[in-house]
């Protein structure tokens, strides 16, 4: 291989690398997954457009002896179908309602999709939170697809998640903006329960993280001691 393939091969694998590092990154994938979502609604209308425009030139509706219905028809019929694909897309998006009955594997992924798009009618002090909070949703989500749905810690996590955190959201979002930043009877503010409510919510979530690690790596030391007593006991495999 020459010096210039060499130098080229090198500098095409610091992209690939660059390029898979940022992937890591839970707001880049959250932003990779909403482009392929308006790519795929694009996708769909504009097949939708073809089908409809070929169905009415095959029928003779288009160009036929009933071409002027046709040429009216056409446009409506291709409104019709693109309502129908961005409501279906819209019915779809993650709502507390549809975040309770989503299976455990996604359920992590689908309330951080959820809670970024609430971000922007959040208290602004409450980022930090936020981005802890995406943050352990994306460290907890490898655990919860191995973690079986009759175990216990399961429950504790789908209360968490797809309840207890959407509530408190949606709690501080029926309070009227002009009240948010206000102290109400000698409480804290909307904006301050909200804070701290998420706050709470972080350091659970860590502890659950680290609850969960530690049962793999519990598992994982007892399988490596029966590996020893089987196959190292007396030098034979039993």
């Amino acid at each position: 291989m020459s010096e210039p393939e060499r130098i080229g091969e090198a500098v095409a694998g610091l992209v690939r690398k660059a390029a898979g590092d940022a992937l890591q990154h839970p707001e880049l994938k959250r932003r990779v997954r909403s482009a392929k979502r308006v790519l795929k609604i694009a996708a769909l209308m504009w097949l939708s457009m073809i089908v409809i425009v070929i169905g009415m030139i095959a029928s003779g509706l288009l160009f036929g002896p009933t071409g002027a219905e046709g040429w009216l028809a056409t446009p409506l019929a291709v409104i019709a179908s693109w309502a129908a694909i961005l409501y279906w897309f819209r019915v779809r998006k993650h709502t507390p309602r549809t975040l309770a009955h989503r299976e455990l594997a996604q359920l992590a992924a689908h309330t951080g999709e959820w809670l970024y798009e609430q971000r922007g009618g959040l208290a602004a002090g409450a980022k930090p939170q936020l981005d802890s909070i995406l943050q352990q949703l994306e460290a907890l989500s490898p655990q919860l697809r191995a973690l079986q749905p009759n175990n216990p810690a399961a429950a504790e996590v789908r209360r968490l998640i797809a309840e207890e955190l959407p509530e408190l959201v949606e709690g501080y979002h029926k309070v009227p903006p002009a009240f948010r930043g206000q102290s109400l009877h000698g409480g804290p503010s909307p904006d301050r329960q909200l804070v701290d409510g998420l706050a709470t919510v972080g350091e659970e979530l860590a502890r659950m993280h680290a609850r969960l690690a530690a049962d793999d790596l519990h598992a994982l030391a007892t399988q490596q001691r029966y590996l020893e007593s089987k196959y190292k006991g007396d030098g034979k495999i039993k």
